[in-house]
């Protein structure tokens, strides 16, 4: 498995990418049950940049969001699934609610978001926008979601 890249360890990580002149896609949520509406949004994510970072909510995270009982998979399990997506270079964990201060520190050249956002409603899209980023949003794919999983398992227990 490989294991979520540490914080402290970012900037070396980050230094080697731009080194290469690859360019870095971002997008970041909690991916509680993955499922194939966030496997193409990854895969879509990925179009647009070399490297593709995820910027996961840790458990204490996705708690503070989403409320008690969630996350249904902790952080290690979430992340090491991520990992295993061919569309996915690094995953990165965050405590905070939002991913500004994360991508504060790394600056991509893109930052994806779920269509539901828009450049005003996005908490990050001033961060991205000062570094010289931009922000791109992907249409979801209909009908696929945790929380309709979540409820579809509560109907047919």
């Amino acid at each position: 498995m490989r294991n979520p890249v540490k914080r402290e360890e970012l900037q070396g990580l980050i230094a080697e990418i731009r080194e290469a002149g690859k360019k870095i896609v971002t997008t970041n949520g909690c991916f509680d049950i993955l499922h194939a509406g966030h496997v193409r949004y990854l895969e879509e994510t990925k179009k647009y940049g070399d490297i593709l970072i995820v910027a996961l909510n840790s458990d204490k995270s996705v708690r503070s969001i989403k409320g008690e009982g969630r996350p249904v998979n902790n952080e290690i399990d979430r992340a090491e699934v991520l990992s295993a997506l061919r569309s996915v270079d690094y995953v990165v964990l965050f405590d905070e609610d939002s991913p500004s201060k994360l991508l504060e520190e790394i600056k991509p050249d893109v930052h994806t978001k779920g269509a539901d956002y828009n450049i005003e409603t996005l908490p990050e899209a001033e961060v991205i926008k000062k570094n010289g980023g931009r922000v791109e949003f992907i249409e979801f794919v209909p009908g696929k979601s945790t929380t309709s999983i979540i409820r579809k398992l509560s109907i047919e227990r």
